[in-house]
């Protein structure tokens, strides 16, 4: 049973009631709804719902699909009464506040102090904002990204009508510093996007090398850390991944998706540049929004217009609960996703059956059962993820092309040019406890189908 977390609800009513009180001098307003009509259209949501994989519960090990912490959700609920836009502060005057002081905090865990920045729609949105201050700052030059980088970069390039093109990658699924660097020496490229967390394999490209690159070159380094950023705050990172965290507070600007690893209800990302000055490039002019205060507008520098007062009430709320800090609470729990990848990478790597593609850097792990030919390895691969399924553990099946792999897994026969993979992402501290029952209904679905 997947025993949805309902205790907390009973502080919502408590909350409302709260909130209702602020605006009890108002004259009183009929507005009671139909119960029964409601009952009826909530329980067929209800019903509608079921139709789900279980995301919450720990089996479930496929997506990166993370539930909100309970302060997420009941701070998100409640500010729904309200219902703020962000655009200005008409519209969202205390989520306005309040999504400043915590995109402030992001800003701080990565080393700045001074910062531009705000929430958006997600990664994507993030993403396309930071790019599009990039193309005005170096117009018409390349952007390029390691061949294992989010396909929107791609995508968001085409809608920017900027050159785009790829970085291959070393056997790490990282980018390939010397493959890049004779793609600088051309001299058209502005700037250059540092994956800190590959959706696929959790790779964190090596972002002090980068550095040492834009020394001599002179482009701009876009961090997309969407997936991996908050792993900034953890301890239990290999050495080489800790030293690309530790350079993030140089580069030009990042993206993080709170709505990923930091407990956030759908959607909520945020994009930070270093240099506030870029804020000059939002400049526009509307002659409705912007009349109730002399203060910075979010939507003064965003390229979004109505956004959801309800994200920022929700991300203000949890790092209330649980500091964005090193040594913290909510560190220790994504401490707890990554050592849990690092059991499961070991278990792979010590059963013969078994081989790992990549060695896990965050909490991302990637294998397959042994076999002789890429055909065969990826026809168990989906057998095996069906068979999971039956057994109620859900995983994911990623494809990654032969020059990633060839070099680690030398016996197989590449006889098609790509392999699938079985892929699970550990992103729930539950899953720290949960991963001898995930190794073990792994086993039974393998074993189901070879009888």
């Amino acid at each position: 049973m997947l025993q949805l977390e309902s205790q907390s609800l009973s502080l919502l009513t408590e909350a409302v009631a709260h909130l209702d009180a602020g605006f009890a001098h108002l004259p009183p307003l009929d507005s009671a709804p139909d119960m029964e009509a409601l009952r009826n259209v909530l329980l067929a949501v209800a019903e509608r719902m079921r139709d789900n994989y279980p995301y919450p519960h720990p089996l479930y090990a496929g997506q990166m699909l993370k539930p909100p912490h309970p302060v997420a959700r009941l701070a998100y609920a409640l500010s729904l009464w309200i219902n703020p836009n962000n655009h200005a502060l008409d519209g969202g005057r205390a989520s306005s506040a309040m999504e400043k002081e915590a995109v402030a905090e992001l800003a701080v865990m990565f080393g700045w102090q001074t910062h531009l920045g705000h929430l958006c729609g997600g990664g994507t949105m993030a993403n396309l904002e930071a790019l599009w201050v990039a193309g005005r700052l170096r117009p018409g030059q390349k952007i390029v990204a390691s061949q294992q980088a989010h396909y929107t970069h791609r995508r968001i390039s085409e809608v920017l009508q900027l050159p785009f093109a790829s970085v291959p990658c070393n056997s790490r699924a990282q980018m390939d510093l010397a493959a890049l660097e004779a793609m600088l020496k051309q001299g058209d490229i502005g700037t250059v996007v540092a994956t800190i967390g590959a959706t696929a394999t959790g790779a964190v490209d090596p972002l002090a090398g980068l550095l040492e690159l834009q020394a001599r070159y002179g482009f701009r380094i876009h961090a997309d850390a969407a997936y991996g950023g908050y792993y900034t705050l953890v301890d239990n990172l290999a050495a080489e991944t800790a030293a690309a965290y530790a350079c993030l507070d140089r580069v030009d600007s990042l993206v993080i998706d709170p709505h990923k690893h930091g407990l956030q209800p759908y959607g909520c990302g945020c994009v930070l540049f270093q240099d506030p000055s870029v804020g000059a490039l939002y400049k526009h002019d509307s002659p409705y929004t912007y009349f109730s205060s002399d203060e910075l507008h979010l939507g003064e520098i965003s390229l979004e217009c109505s956004r959801a007062g309800a994200s920022a009430v929700a991300l203000w709320a949890t790092q209330r609960l649980l500091p964005p800090v090193q040594g913290g609470e909510f560190a220790g729990m994504l401490a707890d996703c990554r050592e849990a990848a690092l059991i499961l990478a070991a278990k792979i790597t010590a059963d013969e059956r078994w081989m790992l593609a990549f060695d896990p850097e965050l909490d991302i792990v990637v294998w397959a059962e042994r076999g002789t030919s890429a055909s065969q390895i990826s026809r168990r691969s989906r057998a095996i993820f069906a068979a999971a399924a039956a057994q109620d553990l859900h995983l994911a099946v990623a494809t990654f092309p032969s020059a990633l792999l060839a070099e680690r897994w030398p016996q197989v026969v590449w006889d098609q040019e790509n392999v699938a993979c079985l892929r699970s992402c550990l992103m729930k501290a539950e899953h720290r406890a949960w991963v001898d029952e995930i190794w073990a209904r792994l086993l039974r679905a393998a074993n189901s189908i070879t009888g």
